[in-house]
């Protein structure tokens, strides 16, 4: 169910530091979503050969409006071995090469979706080494940190269910519960017992009547029946909190992002709340 914006980190002084070292991959093509926004971020752009299909789509790549400066790859299983890549990131097969391409003579790094804040660090470390720029990484890492340790704290903010077309509720075990925590919220899945992801019919969630809905940002617009659910009037009552989903899809270095947008939000509800507003 993937599905915009500038993240910060993109124009911070580590992503401008020293050129690669000697030995150093020299053209890397990511052919995964998640992976072009650490290589984005880490890599020289000299060292970026191509990007994967989706990296300039805003409504799923966090990184979308920096991409357009690099070439993407529309048929990862023809063109990477025209290439000539010494470093393929995304998804490798178990023979180095790429699924439903020749096995080509290059280094492969699998990155998945992260779904908690550890696996973004481990994610970050991974892809730094690969591209022979560790001190980036590690540069990264504490700058996330740093933001994460001085958002506002909010305490306990009520119980959210964060819905998607068609009523599909994300639940435990993913980026968004994690983050959803950092918030202060208490997931409406994990209550339930709902899996990382399951259908929740508008009736049960009408009847379950959390404090907040978290929505993706692009179902403002009734587009279908799937996003026209999300505007029932047996849903107006209950607030919202609206994230793009390209901050969500994959983590990395819109996990900060969407962390301060949803404290922001809330504490923006609370003081119109106070205000009689």
């Amino acid at each position: 169910m993937m599905r915009r914006l500038i993240w910060a980190l993109a124009a911070l002084p580590l992503i401008a530091a020293a050129p690669a070292p000697k030995g150093a991959p020299r053209r890397i093509v990511s052919v995964n979503l998640c992976a072009d926004q650490y290589l984005m971020a880490l890599a020289d752009p000299g060292q970026i050969a191509a990007l994967s299909p989706n990296a300039r789509d805003p409504d799923l790549s966090a990184g979308a409006a920096k991409a357009r400066r690099f070439a993407i790859i529309r048929k990862p299983g023809e063109q990477v071995l025209a290439m000539k890549p010494d470093l393929v990131i995304g998804f490798p097969d178990g023979a180095g090469g790429i699924v439903g391409a020749p096995r080509g003579d290059w280094r492969t790094l699998g990155v998945a979706n992260a779904e908690s804040w550890g696996a973004i660090i481990e994610q970050i470390r991974a892809v730094a080494a690969a591209i022979g720029h560790r001190d980036r990484g590690e540069a990264m890492i504490a700058a996330m940190e740093r933001d994460l340790a001085s958002l506002p704290r909010v305490g306990k903010a009520g119980v959210a269910a964060y819905y998607q077309r068609r009523g599909y509720m994300t639940g435990t075990g993913t980026l968004v519960d994690e983050l959803m925590g950092r918030a202060g919220l208490t997931n409406l899945a994990a209550i339930m017992g709902r899996p990382a992801l399951a259908q929740t019919p508008l009736e049960e969630m009408v009847a379950r009547r959390p404090d907040w809905l978290i929505v993706e940002s692009a179902t403002d617009k009734v587009v279908d029946q799937g996003t026209e659910m999300l505007h029932h009037p047996a849903l107006r009552a209950i607030p919202r909190l609206r994230l793009p989903q390209a901050w969500t899809v994959c983590g990395g270095p819109s996990y900060v992002t969407a962390a301060r947008s949803l404290i922001a939000q809330i504490n923006a509800r609370r003081a119109a709340k106070r205000a009689g507003r």
